[in-house]
């Protein structure tokens, strides 16, 4: 109904005027006392036509519509073929559109060469921040005292958020650099553990860990990063206890830990990014980051990744590693 009263307003015009020219003749013919028939056949079959004319160009409106209607729905880069121009104004907002879609394209293209240079800026540091870092490990090695350890504690820490850094930016990316091979578990979870052997020494917290004797279709470097992820969320948030690595049917990963829990109100949300919930906020230091990373990693490898928890009961991982449908390489 809303077609028919645009199509109204554009052709108005016309229709009072065929209507007005035919009063004018009307009334002639009148004040001169001449015969109306003389006029009214001549009126009845512009009108009969006018009808006809009127149908068809109705469909040509309601055709146009739809096709633009159509279009309207497509992403700017994807409007072509625009209905025919047939009058001034149809050539008007084409060239108007037109110069809309290459102002987009300009600013979409000066936008990604932005970012591309950023990206390339925090990559080039993330690579570079390394050296002075593995300088401070290779002097620590060479001590063996509580400050050391500490020391090397810290700059562990560092190499952890550099190396999420650089997870960020690749996951944004465009390049794919997984390289999925049956990989055994065992050797992932052991590279894991040590390198937060010192943590479990200074906490005095036990490991139950067995081989898993286990295989799985994966990229080891991207698993290798969530898991190391998990253990220092456990690490962290666990002062006493213990913490448990073991497998469960069918095929899934368990990392249990002893320490504080999660809150019921925070669980629904901690695989979002930048969320850090009741723990991050008293612990200062939580970035929100983590957890959103093995949840966009794990989606990558086709791999499931959920929690359960509840406050001074401690939290259970879990990250399914079924195996898919995948050729390995």
């Amino acid at each position: 109904m809303q077609i028919f009263k645009f199509y109204w307003k554009q052709r108005k015009r016309a229709i009072l005027f065929f209507l007005l020219a035919s009063s004018i003749f009307l009334l002639t013919f009148f004040l001169y006392d001449l015969p109306l028939m003389a006029v009214l056949y001549p009126i009845l079959i512009c009108v009969v036509l006018g009808i006809i004319l009127f149908a068809w160009d109705v469909r040509d409106v309601w055709r146009k519509h739809n096709r633009l209607a159509e279009i309207s729905r497509l992403p700017a880069a994807l409007m072509d073929h625009l209905p025919e121009v047939r009058s001034l104004d149809d050539a008007d907002y084409q060239a108007i559109l037109e110069a809309l879609r290459q102002e987009q394209k300009d600013l979409r293209t000066t936008m990604n060469l932005r970012y591309q240079d950023r990206l390339d800026y925090y990559t080039i540091w993330a690579h570079q921040i390394k050296t002075p870092i593995a300088s401070m490990r290779l002097t620590l090695q060479n001590e063996d005292s509580p400050l050391s350890r500490q020391l090397a504690e810290e700059v562990q820490r560092i190499e952890q958020y550099v190396e999420m850094v650089l997870v960020f930016l690749r996951l944004d990316s465009d390049s794919n650099d997984y390289v999925f091979r049956n990989q055994d578990l065992d050797p992932i979870i052991k590279d894991a553990v040590r390198k937060f052997s010192n943590q479990f020494i200074r906490k005095k917290l036990r490991l139950c860990y067995e081989p898993l004797h286990v295989s799985v279709l994966t990229d080891e470097k991207w698993l290798s990063f969530v898991i190391e992820q998990v253990l220092s969320n456990a690490l962290k948030y666990t002062q006493s206890g213990q913490i448990t690595i073991e497998l469960e049917e069918p095929l899934t990963l368990c990392i249990r830990d002893t320490g504080i829990g999660i809150a019921p109100e925070d669980l629904p949300r901690v695989f979002e990014k930048s969320y850090t919930g009741y723990n991050g906020r008293t612990d200062k230091k939580a970035s929100g980051i983590g957890l959103y990373l093995c949840r966009q990693i794990c989606t990558r490898l086709g791999h499931r990744i959920w929690i359960n928890s509840s406050l001074e009961s401690g939290t259970v991982v879990r990250i399914g590693l079924e195996h898919r449908e995948l050729k390995p390489e």
